[in-house]
């Protein structure tokens, strides 16, 4: 899955989760001084502007819980990482993109010490990029790559590939394989929902401080 697909489909997943997980728990927001700037707002504009911003509101909910940018960056983090060193600076070592920021012991690194920055410093910073690198994960179907998923394990090689044509791949692939066009336009999708969403939180004068994107 490449840019698109990941970026869109983790904060499509995330606001879902989000959504359903507020229904019933009470997490820490500033949802009240939105809703006061929502409301102030609009007795100043139409009424069609407050049903366009009611419509984004599952996204307003997810943006006063976490940083969206974090979140964006944490669904490119593996491949932000093990790209340029497996496909670019040492690519005569390891010939893949897919190494360390691919393995379940990123993942498994990074969660605990996030969830030690959230419990004990009210931190969400890092459980963001963690769930972010997790999608990421899912995405890529690495559970059909147990030798990068499982490192070690099975020794400490990753496996190599023919990285010569590798843009060339890509190309074709968005154009013939459904396996990838498909996410990328659904995560095109998602993104454009998201970018409407915040050019209606503007028309409705809702300070742009209330999003933490």
């Amino acid at each position: 899955m490449l840019i698109l697909g990941h970026a869109g489909i983790t904060l499509g997943a995330a606001v879902l989760l989000n959504g359903a997980f507020s229904r019933s728990h009470s997490l820490p927001t500033r949802e009240t001084k939105l809703k006061e700037h929502l409301q102030a707002s609009c007795e100043l504009v139409p009424a069609q502007n407050c049903t366009s911003g009611s419509r984004a509101s599952w996204l307003t909910s997810l943006a006063n819980h976490i940083d969206i940018r974090l979140l964006l960056l944490g669904s490119l983090l593996p491949d932000i990482i093990d790209k340029p060193i497996g496909q670019f600076f040492f690519r005569e070592t390891f010939s893949n993109g897919r190494i360390f920021c691919h393995t379940l012991l990123f993942l498994i690194l990074i969660t605990p010490a996030g969830y030690y920055l959230y419990q004990n410093r009210g931190k969400l910073w890092l459980l963001v990029l963690s769930f972010g690198t997790f999608m990421h994960l899912i995405q890529d179907q690495m559970w059909l790559e147990p030798r990068t998923l499982l490192w070690p394990l099975y020794g400490l090689a990753f496996e190599r590939i023919d990285l010569t044509y590798w843009a060339q791949n890509i190309l074709y692939a968005l154009r013939t394989d459904p396996g990838v066009y498909v996410p990328e336009l659904v995560g095109a999708g998602i993104l454009i929902w998201f970018a409407l969403a915040l050019v209606r939180r503007r028309k409705v004068r809702t300070s742009i401080r209330n999003w933490q994107v």
